[in-house]
């Protein structure tokens, strides 16, 4: 006889396992979702944090390289004002640019333009901006290094180590890396023509537009870059960092003008006859000079310039 009962009770209980492995997986699989998802509310705050720390660290380059450049246009001002002041050269630029980065003075004296411009001062200002968000940042700077790297722009660049590290230490940066701006030229007073015209004639650093100076026997562009000594690049002139040391010697770097003699005539001042480029004009150099056909009788020209200006074929001595 079969036991029909048995067969029920088997198949019941072949049931009961499934459902209750069934039950077991369900609720492993709800649990292990569960702590993902907690974990994942839990790192959540924490890539926001970081977020937020990398735009900072970005925003605070940028804002340290807008820093410099300030500090930078602020030192030239300083150097080019002292010779105005004391007409005398610079003997040594990079000392003073150090100087004025790193004790806001020259020669000793306080520079109330540097104020809030040191290093110091910009150290205080990143850490408060840091304050702001509850991230600690330090800034360790060496010496400024400042170079020529074209004609038309000084280069600062400025080692520091930067460390920021948030509050509540969920991350930290250790940065070595240099700051770097640069400074245009243009708009600062020559200093060749503060010291040699005693101040009476400035001249401020203008790149020409006139080019090329001439066309078959038309001299137009050469007579309107005479007129208001403009400025082009000459790897035989002078840097302007080379000028602010009274430094006549060339450079790859190197800059110059045409002295425009009427300017120094009507201040009285007495003028020579040789070649109107101007680091030779305030020099003791005397090199061949020649007249240009269609120019003021008063030009001169040097044989060194002859071809740079277009003037080969106009020339007379």
């Amino acid at each position: 006889m079969v036991n029909r009962g048995a067969g029920k009770s088997m198949d019941l209980g072949k049931k009961g396992i499934f459902f209750t492995s069934m039950t077991i997986i369900i609720l492993s699989l709800f649990f292990i979702s569960y702590a993902a998802y907690s974990e994942y509310n839990d790192r959540k705050p924490i890539e926001k944090r970081i977020d937020t720390m990398n735009k900072f660290l970005f925003s605070l380059e940028t804002d340290l390289s807008r820093q410099i450049y300030i500090s930078g246009f602020y030192s030239v001002f300083i150097i080019e004002k002292d010779i105005v002041e004391t007409g005398n050269y610079n003997p040594n630029v990079t000392r003073s640019f150090q100087e004025l980065f790193v004790n806001g003075s020259i020669n000793g004296k306080d520079q109330p333009f540097m104020l809030g411009a040191k290093i110091s001062d910009i150290q205080q200002a990143v850490s408060a901006k840091g304050q702001k968000i509850n991230v600690n940042v330090t800034i360790n700077a060496s010496q400024p290094v400042i170079d020529q790297v074209d004609p038309w722009h000084i280069r600062i660049q400025l080692p520091i180590n930067l460390s920021v590290e948030d509050s509540s230490k969920l991350a930290s940066w250790n940065k070595m890396y240099t700051v770097t701006a640069f400074v245009p030229v243009e708009g600062f007073e020559d200093p060749l023509y503060v010291v040699n015209t005693f101040g009476l004639v400035p001249n401020n650093i203008t790149k020409t537009p006139y080019y090329p100076f001439v066309q078959g026997s038309n001299v137009g562009n050469l007579s309107q870059h005479l007129q208001y000594s403009l400025y082009y690049a000459d790897s035989l002139a002078p840097s302007f960092l080379d000028r602010l040391e009274g430094k006549l010697s060339a450079n790859p770097n190197g800059i110059e003008s045409f002295v425009y003699i009427p300017k120094l005539s009507s201040q009285g001042i007495t003028v020579t006859d040789k070649s109107d480029i101007d680091y030779i004009y305030f020099s003791g150099s005397s090199p061949s000079i020649y007249h240009v056909s269609g120019m003021p009788s008063w030009f001169r020209i040097d044989d060194s310039h002859l071809s740079l200006y277009n003037v080969s074929g106009l020339t007379s001595p």
